[in-house]
């Protein structure tokens, strides 16, 4: 998993598709959603910490740009 595609393909897989037009707003409903399905044992850890990277690196490249 290498990039935001990859992370919402994940999500998508899952049931999943989170667009609320705030993209910060995005980016904290997309990492409660991988939190609650690792927590139910629905994807591998490394998928899981991969991805929470991910999305706390776009997190902070948005919070740099307000």
């Amino acid at each position: 998993m290498k990039s935001m595609y990859d992370v919402r393909q994940l999500l998508k897989k899952h049931g999943t598709i989170v667009y609320t037009r705030d993209r910060s707003l995005d980016l904290a409903l997309m990492e409660e959603e991988l939190k609650e399905l690792h927590e139910w044992k629905m994807i591998e850890t490394v998928d899981f910490q991969q991805a929470l990277l991910i999305i706390r690196s776009e997190s902070r490249s948005e919070k740099n740009k307000l």
